[in-house]
């Protein structure tokens, strides 16, 4: 279970997260969609405190932090118990991708890397990309750097794992696989936090979706509800952009 209750974000004197309350059950799936600057991003960040909250608590699993006591050791706890997947891949250039997995195996997990560098390429597999095990970022296409991310997040067994617009900087074509390997993440049950963009991968794929604009969450449901009948005359208005 994960409980977030009044995670509040500023920069400067404006507020991003306003009080934020958020619930997930174990195994559930929630999409957050709304327009540019609502949040949506400095949300997932605040959650593993990429982006240090000014207040509230977060619980995942059994790690509670409280942003205005969070001692290093707690947040280095609460990063254990969430992997992230980036916008821009964030891989380090000078790894090959198995390097890449077997360093947040090594870092966070405290493997040897005897026993780092067999997962990674299991993972390596289990993404479609077990003969690129040794290719470095630079030669892998801008979808296949993301599913090394993704693999890198897969790898860590996380209790949840966080996508901030995975395929926002994709060229179109390589978008479909990366959708793909993320449903098969979602079939294997894993507890999911989705910012995107994705309409239509939205719908297929969440329990849940969150709506916000200007730093709250202003509509929340299950897709048929909050893409077919939205309530709030914001997103009505969003998803008429979108769609």
């Amino acid at each position: 279970m994960i409980l977030v209750r009044g995670l509040t974000k500023r920069f400067g004197q404006t507020t991003v997260l306003d009080g934020i309350d958020l619930e997930i059950a174990d195994g559930e799936r929630v999409v957050v969609i709304g327009p540019s600057g609502t949040g949506k991003s400095t949300l997932l960040r605040c959650l593993n405190f990429l982006d240090r909250p000014d207040a509230g608590t977060i619980s995942v699993g059994d790690v509670t932090v409280d942003a205005a006591r969070a001692t290093r050791r707690q947040i280095l706890a609460l990063r254990r118990a969430t992997s992230f997947v980036f916008q821009n891949y964030a891989l380090f250039a000078n790894k090959t991708a198995k390097q890449n997995i077997m360093e947040a195996l090594v870092t966070v997990r405290g493997r040897p890397s005897e026993e780092a560098a067999r997962q990674a390429l299991d993972v390596l597999a289990e993404t479609g990309l077990a003969d690129k095990a040794d290719s470095y970022p630079a030669a892998l296409s801008g979808g296949q750097q993301q599913r090394v991310g993704i693999g890198r997040a897969m790898a860590i067994g996380a209790d949840l794992m966080l996508f901030d617009e995975p395929t926002s900087a994709l060229d179109p074509e390589w978008v479909g696989e990366v959708l793909d390997l993320m449903r098969r993440v979602a079939e294997q049950r894993q507890t999911m936090l989705i910012v995107t963009h994705e309409m239509q991968f939205a719908r297929e794929i969440a329990d849940r979706v969150l709506f916000m604009d200007g730093g709250r969450i202003v509509e929340a449901g299950p897709p048929r509800d909050v893409l077919d009948a939205p309530r709030d005359e914001r997103l009505k208005r969003f998803l008429r952009r979108v769609t």
